[in-house]
């Protein structure tokens, strides 16, 4: 363990308590804002998904409606696991290794949580049971749906320098990138997307906020 650094500035409690009640007033300041930038997100516009997606699951073959398991709200995790991978990034083993616990909560609320990676669902089932998971974790393979969703960059995108990627054209250095997106059932089923990508700011608080919606 290092030894303390003696340079940082060492005050009476009084004054200890007099600057953490300065910086409690800011973090309640930044919760007032994120609460309202929760509410904006939720009231965001929705895009009514016209193309059919089927992925490769535990259950077999299923489209993007019937991964919502009955129940009206679902988010997907953009999981960072291409073909051929021997394992995911560890930002993505980070988050994945919480996802167990949030779904039972997020069901209980209207709301599927599930992964979706790019990689074959032998490969994908081969890494969760090396990795303990029990979450559902389905494979787009062969699909456009990573694709459409700009998570997944082709290798012409990648060989011009920028791919699209966080709503602008940036260089990014893998060909599979992280994110989340909602998406809403109607009562005729049609599936609704209601959030875009979330950004890495975003993924922290997506599921937790989204129980909100209901």
């Amino acid at each position: 363990m290092s030894a303390i650094d003696l340079s940082h500035e060492v005050v009476s409690r009084e004054k200890w308590t007099e600057a953490r009640k300065a910086l409690l007033a800011k973090e309640k300041e930044l919760t007032r804002q994120r609460d309202e930038i929760s509410r904006r997100r939720r009231e965001l516009p929705w895009v009514k998904v016209e193309k059919e997606y089927v992925f490769d699951g535990p259950q077999g073959k299923q489209t993007l409606a019937e991964l919502f398991g009955g129940r009206s709200q679902m988010i997907v995790y953009h999981f960072m696991f291409g073909p051929g991978w021997e394992e995911s990034r560890k930002s993505c083993s980070f988050l994945a290794d919480h996802f167990d616990g949030s779904v039972v909560h997020l069901a209980h609320r209207d709301v599927t949580l599930l992964a979706v990676s790019r990689a074959p669902l032998a490969q994908i089932e081969a890494f969760k049971k090396r990795m303990g998971w029990r979450f559902k974790w389905v494979s787009s393979y062969g699909s456009d749906f990573n694709f459409d969703y700009h998570v997944s960059f082709t290798k012409g995108e990648k060989a011009k320098g920028k791919v699209d990627y966080n709503y602008q054209m940036s260089e990014f250095p893998s060909e599979e990138a992280p994110g989340a997106s909602v998406f809403h059932e109607g009562r005729n089923g049609e599936v609704f997307h209601t959030l875009i990508p979330a950004t890495r700011a975003d993924l922290t608080c997506c599921w937790a906020r989204t129980v909100t919606w209901t």
